[in-house]
């Protein structure tokens, strides 16, 4: 692989390891300041809604002034104000800061993808995903380890630790891309980084359904997952304060087992195959779980559907890259990054007010259907994978 694709895959994890460190703190820091739970509840949810709004925005500002100083300017934006939670001292300047840093984070996620489209090699685009998505879960997974040890040094100090890493994964990137042309500003009217407009992708069927995948994928994996899923378990698996994170792990271990093969597999099988089986395995294990009745069963469920989540993930993201090709198409990743968020925010809220109508059954066999509606609805697309 190209070493851009490479100080990528290294920001990537750099970015995942300082969320994974601060993500803990927050709502700490958050009650610190005396407000109530539902205000508390505004802190993330304003960060999910500004990247949202943002989202058409930040595609439209990666004409304009190319993906790579779009990448550099998000990731500042996000170390600045990250830096200055460290030192707020009341509810709205963290949660102002916290809003800025949703707008630094779009652009920074809508950059990076659009980075690693026009670099990942033809044949290896699935191996690329899997690559950039390992270095995601690995960063997670590493997250609160550090942010233990980095507590040891204040109670704020993980928003600093948080800031230098992203001034060190944006060095990274501009050290490696400096020289080269991709991801600078557009020659207009040059055939060869001519971008693909969103009306042009959306007479493809193949980004139809995309979106279809995109948008589950928000609410199963994004949504109901991290909000859902540890109220079930809490409410009527165990009362184990540890239950919930012990089935979020089964998650990530499932999905780490399988999400570097999933890339190899993807570039030779093919795209298409790897989505429908894991969007089933996916359908299957959230149906499955209010079932589950002990703690061990739990995790094993979720460590199913953190495999199908690795089987999708990587196709899903090699498929965008098919589709928009070695041409810029911030338009057409916003569009998917703003389907999925969709998903991620709508997802847990109408999950939520269908477990305190029904209860929790119902709500996760609504998310298994529409993991299994999007698994059928690639049924009815070619496969987006160049032919060797």
């Amino acid at each position: 692989m190209p070493r851009e694709i490479w100080a990528l895959i290294a920001s990537n994890f750099c970015v995942a390891l300082g969320y994974g460190v601060v993500a803990p703190i927050i709502p700490q820091l958050v009650t610190s300041f005396g407000v109530t739970f539902a205000a508390a509840s505004m802190i993330t949810s304003i960060f999910s809604l500004v990247r949202l709004i943002s989202s058409p925005g930040a595609g439209w500002l990666s004409r304009i002034i190319g993906e790579r100083t779009l990448f550099l300017l998000g990731l500042l934006i996000v170390a600045v104000s990250t830096g200055l939670c460290a030192i707020a001292n009341d509810f709205w300047t963290l949660l102002a800061m916290r809003g800025v840093g949703g707008i630094g984070s779009v652009m920074a996620t809508i950059a990076t993808t659009s980075l690693v489209i026009k670099l990942s090699p033809e044949l290896s685009r699935g191996k690329v995903a899997s690559y950039m998505g390992s270095s995601f879960l690995l960063g997670n997974l590493c997250g609160p380890v550090v942010g233990s040890l980095v507590l040891s040094w204040g109670f704020r100090a993980p928003f600093v630790f948080y800031a230098v890493l992203l001034v060190v994964a944006a060095l990274t990137v501009y050290i490696a891309l400096h020289k080269s042309d991709v991801g600078k500003r557009r020659t207009p009217g040059s055939p060869k980084t001519a971008a693909i407009t969103l009306p042009e992708a959306l007479q493809q069927h193949s980004y139809w359904t995309l979106l279809v995948s995109f948008f589950t994928l928000g609410w199963s994996s994004w949504g109901v997952r991290v909000a859902t899923v540890p109220l079930f378990v809490t409410a009527m698996v165990s009362e184990d304060n540890a239950a919930p994170g012990w089935v979020l792990f089964g998650y990530a271990a499932g999905n780490a087992l399988l999400i570097i093969p999933s890339g190899r597999w993807n570039d030779i099988i093919g795209r298409k195959p790897l989505i429908i089986l894991g969007s089933i395995c996916g359908g299957i294990a959230f149906i499955a779980l209010p079932y589950s009745g002990t703690l061990w069963a739990a995790i094993t469920i979720m460590a199913v559907a953190g495999a199908g989540s690795a089987l999708t993930n990587p196709g899903l993201q090699a498929a965008q890259a098919d589709i928009v090709g070695k041409r810029s198409g911030g338009q057409v990743v916003a569009t998917t990054q703003m389907t999925t968020d969709i998903g991620g925010v709508v997802g847990p809220l109408l999950a939520g007010l269908i477990v305190d109508a029904s209860g929790f059954h119902l709500a996760f066999i609504v998310t298994g259907a529409l993991l299994l509606f999007a698994a059928g609805s690639w049924l009815f697309v070619p496969d987006t994978k160049p032919r060797r």
